[in-house]
């Protein structure tokens, strides 16, 4: 299990799991009066909600209808799996490698011992080598602190909670830089139904620089996975 508790717990402190979606599409001057606090970018979310009863922000209210059920799908799978983290992870790696040959991963793997991170694959296959690197990530990262500095700046404010909508506003933004930045791994992530979960994982990758892996070097990915990993 990678961190599944540790969600969990971070979902419920933030009252996310008691998040009426359905109440989006059915009644949405409700939803927004009872359930958004108007702080932040929860904010600016209800407010673009709000102006779902004008016929000019219709393309708005209809995306983000369609966010906040791809949000409670994704609160789905932690809910129900225990390993989404390390499946995002996955996913991720198999993208990185994906092209890669026998000796391209060989020489990642070589680098990679130079600076003591050493990968316990039992092959080197494209497969293979994307598992185990998930796995050394997922043990590594501090998935915490991750989940902590996400709301660190609010309440050094006095503010206990960025507010429901704040937390799926920034779920949202982070899915849409991700669908800019990186377009496969976004496509990988919303098959399996988690694009709206990589606001969890999103400090780890801007810190390693790892959406950049997709056009870099051999040696800038295994630059790429030490960051990760340390």
């Amino acid at each position: 299990m990678y961190y599944s508790n540790e969600i969990i717990s971070y979902l419920q402190a933030n009252k996310i799991l008691s998040l009426k979606l359905d109440h989006a599409l059915t009644d949405v001057g409700k939803s927004v009066s009872n359930q958004v606090k108007t702080i932040g970018a929860g904010a600016t979310r209800a407010l673009y909600y709000i102006s779902c009863f004008t016929d000019e922000y219709q393309d708005v209210c209809q995306r983000q209808q369609i966010e906040d059920i791809r949000f409670s799908k994704g609160i789905y799978h932690i809910l129900r799996r225990e390993d989404v983290i390390y499946e995002m992870l996955k996913i991720y790696f198999e993208e990185t490698f994906r092209y890669k040959t026998y000796d391209q991963i060989e020489q990642i793997k070589q680098t990679l011992m130079t600076v003591n991170v050493h990968v316990a694959a039992s092959s080197l296959t494209n497969v293979g080598f994307a598992l185990a690197m998930a796995s050394s990530v997922a043990i590594g990262m501090n998935l915490s602190l991750e989940i902590s500095a996400l709301v660190g700046n609010w309440s050094s404010r006095g503010i206990a909670s960025l507010g429901i909508y704040g937390v799926v506003q920034k779920a949202a933004d982070s899915a849409r830089r991700l669908h800019f930045m990186y377009p496969a791994y976004y496509v990988a992530l919303y098959g399996q139904e988690l694009e709206m979960m990589y606001f969890l994982i999103e400090p780890l990758f801007e810190r390693a620089e790892a959406l950049t892996a997709q056009w870099a070097s051999d040696s800038d990915i295994a630059d790429i996975i030490t960051k990760m990993i340390r």
